[in-house]
């Protein structure tokens, strides 16, 4: 027969308080006159000695009856029956117990598994426990990491169920948080120094600030041993309730800031006395309170000291003893047990006990089975010191967490706050509350950033880095005429066709409209040289007028001279109805206007330049040319060649006329407002029209400049026509290059620019003449032909 599997090491302080606050939570329901009245309950101890081999072999000492260790003085009727086991504290080995006590349906109520496997009733059908499932921690967890704009992680854990299973769940959550992991490792206290070792410096070479510990407390002392040889970098640690309210790690000062969840702290009322009333018989009647006893204070009980060891007897003051074992000032998996024990206590009570005529009544002869336990197990609902106990179709609590932090006092030791509290019940989103402020690594009083690329700013967008987690990415200023408006925007948006981004791209303004205004230097320019061209053809007509009877006027036929320098006042003034806000009206006036009065004074050139030719051909002998072409020919000639233009005008208003548009294609950051032709066809005829006519005066006034004449008016023509002709072969490329409101300013100046070159080329010598050289302006110098 096989030895059974024995237990080494010392004794676990806080286990041992554990079962002591079982053994105190039967005692006082054992003196209870509310709960099993006149009934005993007795109970066996097991040291699983955190075992799974160990483990099993208790779970069958209890199924078979074997060896039962009563309390001292207990008087139990049915000794060999088991109807609950208390425990374990470990995931795994409450699993492997859940495996052999389940099948003969024993409930099984453990205080500190907090696997959240444990929750499937399909293996683990008569599983229950009072500490929440760590499904609950890990969904709390992923949250605290949200809270604070954690994005960048790394986690460790323990090798184990517990560590395994609960960071798994932990991964599966703060994955849909849109939380990035840069390392998860795990590792368990007896692994070899050298997988502790590489654990520590994948912490102290990662660049993840925030790293959350899914550890057995036992677990995490062994890292932390470790990394305290060489003290990484700052570093957030995240807990969970295994490690992060255990006070022996609390020494570890690189660590605070640490937070992270624990069990609820509870008071027990009388337990504290009842830890400490350890009497000397009591202790040497136990081997388990012997070995804490002698562990505790060095010593040895008793004879069994050896030469030269301390002798104790059991009357040593444990009250100065600073152990696990009393440490009561925050209840926290104490209380689960205390929990579990009144939990079967009271599943016992609804199966055998009744109350009637207010007195509850209890049949200690009835034959229970472990199984109606089991079922009344299932619908306990009671409150016990102000902590309600229940259980979910998994068997599971309502979740409840505190928020802890570990905060550096004045004197420079760690002590374990409550900042905050989860609290499952409560409606989604509302679970997570902080009440009081936070001290963080080093012991900050700012949150720590702990991100892999900073939040992109609004203006750009999210461009993930090639082979690397979702949360390292590269932040891309928007496109042209693109925004983003939100931090961390993974597409920019196209702003209306009519707005515009601004100059961080996070917001789409109106797009500025863009014309030739009357308030623009460059229009109060042209506007004056227009206004100024169309006063000096004025008063060259007012000059021309006032010596209309000399030589000089009456030889160059007065009647189309006055109606030129009237053409020439209109395309003067022409040019201002190019300037301001365009209009579908402004748009046909401007360009109708400027073709006609054009073509009208193209028609008086040409008709001058006519007139020359003929009065030259009507001086050869037996010529009578001049009757052919005088004045009413004169006038007809004008008026049909202007009816052309204004018949071409017509037509063009008619089926497609100009109108006033948006342009939004020519700059993508304003909008022109000008005026489209309607029809393209319209304009260029218009304008060809007047090059025509421009062309053929040319021509005219080349032929006729050599012509025997003191003062031939044919050659001031030519100059005219040349510059006239030239401005507007010029104008024809800076039209179509010309952006926006430059576009009518060419016009403006091709308009002004022929213009003042008609008036300065014909009219000026002329002047110059008559108000300066009155001795030419005689009959006999003009007809001097030397």
């Amino acid at each position: 027969m096989p030895e059974p599997p024995r237990c080494t090491g010392s004794v676990d302080a806080g286990e041992l308080r554990y079962s002591r606050a079982m053994i105190f939570a039967i005692e006082e329901i054992n003196n209870s006159t509310e709960l099993l009245p006149g009934i005993r309950l007795g109970y066996q101890i097991h040291d699983s000695c955190a075992s799974v081999t160990v483990t099993v072999h208790a779970a069958f000492q209890l199924l078979n009856g074997q060896d039962p260790v009563f309390h001292p003085g207990a008087n139990c009727s049915r000794s060999g029956m088991v109807m609950g086991v208390v425990g374990e504290s470990g995931s795994t080995p409450s699993i492997s117990m859940s495996r052999v006590i389940g099948s003969f349906n024993i409930p099984q109520v453990s205080y500190f598994a907090t696997c959240a496997c444990l929750s499937d009733k399909k293996q683990y059908p008569t599983f229950f426990r009072t500490v929440p499932s760590d499904q609950f921690q890990a969904e709390a967890l992923a949250n605290l990491v949200k809270h604070f704009g954690w994005t960048w992680i790394g986690a460790v854990r323990s090798d184990s169920d517990y560590g395994n299973n609960g960071m798994a769940s932990f991964l599966e959550a703060a994955h849909r948080e849109g939380i990035c992991v840069e390392y998860s490792e795990a590792f368990y206290r007896t692994n070899p120094h050298r997988k502790i070792k590489r654990v520590a410096d994948v912490i102290r070479r990662s660049t993840a600030v925030v790293v959350v510990a899914f550890t057995a407390g036992g677990d995490m002392k062994v890292l932390l041993e470790e990394l305290a040889k060489d003290p990484p970098p700052p570093r957030q640690w995240i807990g969970s309730e295994a490690w992060v309210t255990d006070p022996h790690l609390l020494m570890f000062d690189f660590c605070a800031g640490a937070i992270g969840f624990g069990i609820q702290k509870s008071v027990i009322p009388g337990l504290r006395d009842f830890l400490l009333d350890l009497s000397p018989s009591e202790v040497a009647a136990s081997p388990l309170l012997t070995e804490f006893w002698e562990d505790a204070f060095n010593c040895r009980l008793g004879k069994s000291a050896a030469a030269g060891e301390n002798v104790c007897d059991g009357t040593e003051d444990i009250k100065t003893l600073q152990s696990p074992y009393t440490e009561t000032s925050q209840l926290r998996i104490t209380n689960m047990v205390y929990k579990a024990v009144y939990a079967i206590a009271h599943a016992i009570h609804n199966a055998v006990c009744q109350e009637k005529n207010f007195t509850t009544r209890c049949d200690k002869n009835s034959r229970l089975e472990s199984k109606q336990v089991f079922n009344e197990l299932k619908k306990v609902n009671f409150s016990q010191n102000g902590y309600d106990v229940s259980f979910d179709a998994n068997g599971d609590p309502v979740a409840f967490y505190e928020l802890v932090n570990w905060q550096k006092t004045e004197g420079g030791v760690i002590e374990l706050v409550t900042v905050g509290y989860y609290d499952a019940s409560l409606p989604m989103g509302q679970e997570f509350s902080i009440n009081r402020n936070l001290s963080w690594v080093e012991g900050g009083t700012q949150v720590p950033v702990s991100v892999c690329t900073e939040s992109c700013p609004a203006g750009t967008r999210k461009v993930l880095q090639k082979g690397k987690p979702i949360c390292c990415y590269d932040c891309i200023p928007c496109p042209e005429g693109e925004i983003s408006n939100a931090t961390d925007s993974p597409d920019c948006i196209p702003c209306p066709r009519e707005f515009w981004p601004n100059a961080e791209r996070n917001v789409c303004f109106p797009k500025p409209v863009e014309f030739l205004s009357f308030d623009e230097v460059l229009s109060i320019i042209l506007a004056v040289f227009s206004v100024g061209g169309a006063c000096l053809a004025i008063i060259t007509a007012a000059v021309f007028f006032r010596h209309r009877t000399t030589p000089i006027v009456r030889a160059n036929n007065s009647e189309l001279s006055f109606l030129l320098l009237f053409s020439l006042t209109l395309c003067f003034l022409c040019s201002l109805t190019f300037i301001g806000t365009p209009s579908d009206w402004s748009c046909m006036l401007r360009h109708t206007a400027f073709g006609i009065t054009f073509v009208l004074c193209i028609s008086c050139v040409l008709g001058k330049t006519i007139v020359v030719l003929m009065a030259f051909k009507a001086t050869l002998p037996g010529s009578n040319m001049m009757k052919w072409f005088g004045p009413p020919q004169q006038r007809l000639t004008v008026v049909f060649f202007t009816f052309v233009q204004v018949l071409i005008c017509t037509v063009w208003l008619v089926l497609s006329p100009p109108f006033a548009m948006k342009n939004l294609t020519t700059y993508k950051e304003k909008i022109i407002l000008e005026c489209a032709l309607g029809s393209a066809i319209g304009f260029w005829a218009v304008l060809g029209y007047i090059g025509l006519l421009a062309v053929f005066c040319f021509v005219l006034a080349v032929l006729a400049r050599k012509l025997p004449d003191n003062f031939n008016e044919a050659k001031l023509i030519t100059f005219s026509m040349l510059i006239f002709c030239a401005v507007w072969i010029t104008f024809i490329p800076a039209y179509v290059s010309s952006p926006g409101k430059f576009t009518v300013a060419v016009e403006i100046f091709a308009i002004l620019a022929s213009s003042f070159g008609l008036i300065l080329c014909i009219f000026a010598p002329k002047c110059f003449i008559i108000l300066f050289q009155p001795e030419k302006n005689t009959k006999k110098y003009l007809m001097n032909k030397n």
